[in-house]
């Protein structure tokens, strides 16, 4: 399998829509992104159209066709008869002049091979030797039986596509010529490379149209006539078989989209059908539906009416040559070991699935099953995190844990200020009775509305706010959050009434300590002017009594 299909990694958002809608499920998700598994891809294109952030392209082959031109070596195309759905109102001569404007050196309708392939189904059919005949001309049909349905493939016709048939006829017209086939196909780029030396290189219309935009190339109207094939049907459901030569002891079906292919793939394994040819296209109303085709105006209706009126009712007469288009399908796929149940059960224990009832197989994973996603999660395909209920109950049981848990109070309201949420601390804060009691209830019941008011009228948040409670006798520092998207506001109250309480008690008892304290010094002030009062007193006796000794002892 070659990179036909590749990833913008930065582009995939985790939507899981292209595992969703991949109908094989050929979609590893890692590191956060989603990768094709190239061994089980079978290039149908679903991934690439449903992908809503483009984060698939295909790969672009128009530099390769341009090298070759710049060579000098002729190159001619094959064009898918589609074309007239894609292009309103271009013939194949208008078509033929853009591309010889390109530097192609001619064109010619692939229609003209599916006429060689018609014969051969015919000739199959008339020799009897298959009881069940798989038409063979949609490669992303033979991948899904090589890859996915190997028990299918005796029923597979062994015969060439349109596309290889037609490239034949081109290069035995124009020997050393270059092919490239156009159409609306990615299959078709891994088709050409699996089977080297008939199809040179392919090109979807997109191409065609970049390549054409960047030359300032417009298709001009032509009055010629096409020669009007039946095979130019094949493009729409049930196409081949309205261009063939029907027998009568036949029976022909038309089978289009994969899931509608599975289905009758398993009929034809199980022995439910015989004598028939069942006509398998992966794309929903065949080419026409293909994952390339303009989406600008693409219409299955008018799609169809315009290849219907394209189309004749003989067959093409030229370049019927008489070629060996016999063709080897194999099994290609990679055998791989389903788990046990035993381990599948492990994993949905892992997803929260301890029961059938809840495996809710919603498939939003992009599963259509909870044990097809846990044998993605044992195939390294898939994660548990892919499962979207399992993440939601987990993030819902993580933030009510954290929630509950919170020594703090916390009130989710409404706009209208109206109880959504509350927890177990806001219960005893506010000695509310139990959560049934409350939710729903305006807050005004049991808080002064005026702050989350002005939190709503004015959209700027409050915090930590200090507030002494009244009615409960409790102080709290309170924040309050307005959340715009949601439409929420949320109260985180804080009980303080502890830490307040014992500030005031420390206040009251540093106010008593300074009173004291006041009360001593002032005591000891007047000790000290008593003691200094005293000792002046004595001090000056002292004085007297010396002095009068001092003078007695003079006298002497």
């Amino acid at each position: 399998m070659t990179n036909c299909l590749q990833l913008k990694k930065s582009n995939c958002k985790n939507c899981y829509k292209c595992i969703r809608n991949c109908p094989v499920k050929s979609i590893k998700f890692a590191d956060n992104q989603a990768n094709i598994v190239t061994d089980e891809c079978i290039l149908c294109g679903m991934c690439f159209v449903s992908c809503p952030q483009n984060a698939k392209h295909i790969r672009n082959d128009i530099a390769k066709v341009k090298e070759v031109i710049a060579s000098s070596r002729p190159v001619y195309a094959s064009v898918a008869p589609s074309f007239v759905a894609n292009y309103n109102g271009i013939s194949m001569n208008s078509l033929r002049k853009a591309l010889k404007k390109l530097g192609f050196a001619g064109a010619e309708e692939t229609a003209i091979g599916a006429a060689v392939v018609n014969k051969q189904y015919e000739k199959i059919i008339s020799e009897r030797k298959n009881n069940v005949i798989i038409s063979s001309c949609c490669h992303s049909v033979n991948l899904l039986i090589q890859k996915h349905r190997p028990e299918a493939l005796p029923y597979l016709a062994k015969v060439m596509s349109p596309m290889q048939v037609s490239c034949m006829i081109l290069k035995d017209q124009y020997p050393e010529c270059f092919t490239v086939f156009i159409g609306p196909c990615i299959a078709k780029k891994d088709e050409a490379e699996m089977y080297q030396g008939i199809t040179d290189c392919v090109l979807t219309f997109e191409e065609l149209d970049e390549w054409m935009n960047e030359e300032n190339i417009e298709f001009e109207e032509s009055s010629d006539v096409d020669e009007k094939g039946r095979t130019r049907l094949f493009p729409t459901a049930g196409g081949i078989i309205r261009s063939m030569d029907l027998d009568p002891e036949f029976n022909y079906i038309t089978i289009d989209g994969i899931e509608n292919c599975l289905k009758a793939i398993d009929d034809i394994c199980s022995g439910s059908l015989s004598n028939c040819f069942i006509e398998m296209s992966a794309c929903s109303g065949s080419c026409i539906g293909g994952p390339v085709m303009s989406r600008k105006h693409h219409n299955p209706v008018k799609d169809f009416v315009m290849v219907n009126k394209f189309s004749g009712n003989y067959d093409f007469s030229k370049g019927l040559v008489n070629f060996n288009i016999k063709k080897k399908f194999e099994y290609v796929g990679k055998g791989q070991t389903l788990p046990g149940s035993s381990a599948i059960t492990r994993i949905l224990h892992k997803m929260g699935k301890h029961s059938k009832a809840q495996e809710l197989n919603c498939g939003s994973c992009g599963y259509n099953t909870c044990r097809d996603k846990a044998i993605a999660v044992l195939m390294g395909k898939a994660d548990l995190t892919m499962c979207l209920p399992y993440l939601k109950e987990k993030a819902e049981s993580f933030s009510d844990k954290i929630i509950n848990n919170s020594p703090n109070g916390i009130i989710v309201m409404n706009e209208k200020l109206e109880l959504l949420q509350v927890n177990a601390a806001s219960l005893k804060i506010l000695n509310m009775p139990n959560m049934s009691s409350v939710l729903g209830k305006p807050v005004d019941m049991f808080l002064d509305p005026e702050d989350y008011w002005l939190v709503l009228s004015n959209e700027r948040n409050i915090y930590r706010k200090r507030k002494y409670l009244d009615r409960y006798k409790k102080y709290i520092e309170e924040t309050i959050i307005y959340d715009r998207i949601y439409h929420i506001i949320m109260s985180i109250m804080e009980d303080i009434t502890e830490k307040e309480t014992n500030k005031i008690l420390r206040e009251k008892k540093i106010e008593q300590a300074v009173t004291i304290t006041d009360r001593v010094v002032e005591k000891q002030m007047r000790l000290v002017q008593e003691i200094a009062s005293l000792l002046g007193e004595t001090t000056a006796e002292t004085k007297i009594a010396l002095t009068r000794l001092k003078e007695t002892l003079v006298d002497e």
